[in-house]
């Protein structure tokens, strides 16, 4: 149910995007619009909501699939737009790296409240591994009462 009740979510904010892109005579696919609202609003949360994280995981593991037809798309009309492949290009790098600056910053925004740095824990971790432990009365009994020597 938790599954259902976060691809609503998702749906309601695809069709708040259409339903922009249809009123205000926009140029962009209303799942564009419907992600840039749903990215706002979790940044007005802090927080991503656990049923929309449950919907989300299964449609990111098929992302390469969701990807698929507009790569074929863009094979069919290969011939139409090679002669503007330096602007494509261009915008292909400038798209994928303004897409990865933007999801690091998302990221360490959104997860900067909730986790620590992965160094601080390996240095815990580390300390922890190399305090002495104290004898419990278990061992003393093993040991005989004789302590052991470094």
């Amino acid at each position: 149910m938790q599954f259902l009740h976060g691809f609503l979510w998702l749906i309601a904010f695809w069709l708040i995007g259409s339903l922009l892109v249809q009123l205000g005579h926009l140029p962009l696919s209303p799942g564009v619009i419907g992600l840039v609202l749903l990215t706002l609003y979790f940044v007005a949360r802090g927080r991503v909501h656990s049923t929309i994280a449950s919907a989300s995981q299964p449609l990111i593991m098929m992302l390469a699939m969701l990807i698929m037809p507009g790569v074929v798309g863009v094979f069919q009309v290969l011939d139409q737009i090679s002669e503007y492949w330096l602007a494509v290009l261009m915008s292909l790098v400038l798209g994928t790296l303004l897409s990865v600056a933007s999801t690091l910053w998302l990221i360490r925004r959104l997860l900067s409240h909730t986790t620590p740095p992965h160094h601080e824990t390996l240095l815990q971790d580390n300390a922890l591994l190399h305090d002495e432990m104290p004898l419990q009365a278990d061992d003393a009994s093993r040991t005989n009462g004789q302590e052991e020597r470094p």
